[in-house]
This record gives structure tokens, C-alpha cells and sequence, in this order.
């Protein structure tokens, strides 16, 4: 009779099955945080914004915010400006930034009308200046005061400041020109003026130079708004291509991202 063999018994492979367990375990916790990561970044990312899709308006807007506005020109043709505030009831654009002038004689040829029916509408409303680097600023500032006449909860002038010029001597005299541009305003109207402007030109000439002024920022890949002064932060311009019943084709949008006890800092008294 033979003898039956014994089975012979592997600790050692024994041993590794709970060890292969746990890293499986590992792996597949990994993988979940890394897909949580991946479906919260946009959350974290934009610092709590709220963007939500407006059907009505085409675009994602921070809904964080609760003042909404527009800024137009000639570019965006004839306004049907009651349809504008009447877009729509959920969230509704409150305010508005018309181009008034551009460099020492361009008037833009809808900002009467414009200035006219958006103050009709029910609008608040905000005239603007396209800013000519290498134009001269006390004629520059003769083209805005001679063009636009500021009432009562109107927001103080704007400066539309986002080209430098190619010019080597242009650029280093900007930021003194800018200033004289500015004071002519001041002057003029009693108020400080609000400087539009974007990241490069912020970077460049605004910070250091400018930051007693309220600031305007057009920034379009940003989810938030960060490394600006916040202190003087007062309106963000983030989308260009949004679309408003009675207007046709792309408009711009904004928001107004200060506390809005800090509106009336902003408006003419």
C-alpha cells in the first residue's frame, strides 16, 4: 500500500492574500479621490462663484453675485432697451456702461441715444472713454466732458484703459498721462473715476499707480478674481460673448463683485 502524500502548506502565499487585499482596498480608495478631486475642482475653484448656464443669456454667470450689467457701443447696434431689462426674471441685468468717446474727437454715434432709453428703461447707466495711449489726455478729457452730462445715481466716469501703444516713449509717459487724463475728470465732475482695464495693463501700470481709483476688471479665464485690490475691487467683466433680448448678437457682461453698500462709492450724489 502506498503512502498518501501530504499536502505541504505555503504560509507564504497564504500570509500575502490579506496584504494583496489591502492594496487592493488602497488602489480603489486612490482612484475614488482622485475622481471626487476631478468633480469638485470646478467647485473649488471658483471660490464658491456659483456659475450656473443662463439659457436666456447663452453663458455661465457667478450667480454668487446679484447685481448683473452689460457695456455696449455702436458695435452693438440699436438697443431695444426696455427688452434689456426685461430679459429676464430670475436674473435680471440691472445696470449698464455705454461708450461715450474715444481718443481727442471720436463721439460714438448711439451714446445719446443709448444714455437716453437706458435711463428710461429703469437702468442704472455709466458713460465710458476709450483711453488713446498716444493721444493727448487734456484733449482726450475735453471729448468726454463735452460729450456726457452725469446726473444723479449715474456711476462716475470710466476710463477705459487697456492698450499701452508700441511706442517706447509713449508707454513711459502713460502712467503720468493717464493721471492728467483722470484729474481732468476728477475736476470736472467732483468724483474719482473708475479705471476698466485687464490683467496685463493692471500688472503694468494700474498697481502702484492707480490704486486709490475703483477698478473695473475684464478677466475671462479666471473662475474667481485673484491678486487684484481687493480693497477697491469693484466690478468684473467676465464673459464677451453673452446674448440679451434686444440686442443682437455678442454682448459683454458683468458683475458687481463689492459689497452693495459699496454701490453709492461708485455713483454720482
Amino acid at each position: 500500500m502506498k503512502r498518501k502524500k501530504k499536502t505541504l502548506i505555503q504560509p507564504a502565499a497564504n500570509q500575502q492574500k490579506p496584504l494583496v487585499k489591502r492594496l487592493f482596498n488602497l488602489k480603489t480608495l486612490y482612484a475614488f479621490v482622485v475622481i471626487a478631486l476631478i468633480i469638485l475642482y470646478p467647485v473649488y475653484v471658483s471660490d464658491g462663484q456659483k456659475w450656473t448656464y443662463i439659457d436666456s443669456f447663452g453663458i455661465k454667470v457667478p450667480l454668487r453675485y446679484t447685481l448683473h450689467g452689460i457695456d455696449v457701443s455702436h458695435h452693438n447696434k440699436k438697443i431695444d432697451w426696455h427688452k434689456v431689462k426685461n430679459s429676464n426674471e430670475n436674473v435680471g441685468v440691472s445696470f449698464c456702461f455705454i461708450k461715450a468717446t474715444e481718443g481727442t474727437d471720436l463721439k460714438d454715434k448711439d451714446f445719446k441715444y443709448n444714455w437716453k432709453e437706458a435711463k428710461k428703461a429703469g437702468l442704472r447707466r455709466g458713460a465710458y472713454h476709450f483711453y488713446v495711449p498716444w493721444a493727448d489726455p487734456v484733449l482726450q478729457a475735453k471729448n468726454f466732458i463735452n460729450t456726457v452730462s452725469l446726473e444723479e445715481g449715474d456711476f462716475v466716469p470710466v476710463i477705459d484703459f487697456e492698450i499701452q501703444g508700441l511706442n517706447k516713449k509713449v508707454r513711459q509717459n502713460l502712467v503720468a498721462n493717464v493721471t492728467t487724463f483722470a484729474e481732468r475728470l476728477k475736476s470736472h465732475y467732483g468724483v474719482t473715476p473708475i479705471i476698466y482695464t485687464n490683467r496685463h495693463i493692471y500688472r503694468q501700470y494700474i498697481k502702484g499707480n492707480f490704486d486709490s481709483y475703483p477698478l473695473w476688471m475684464s478677466d475671462y479665464d479666471s473662475r474667481k478674481l485673484e491678486g487684484y485690490e481687493n480693497s477697491k475691487l469693484m466690478l468684473w467683466q467676465h464673459s464677451t460673448n453673452g446674448r440679451l433680448d434686444g440686442i443682437s448678437g455678442d454682448v459683454d457682461f458683468n458683475v458687481f463683485v463689492a459689497s452693495k453698500s459699496h454701490l453709492d462709492d461708485i455713483c454720482v450724489k
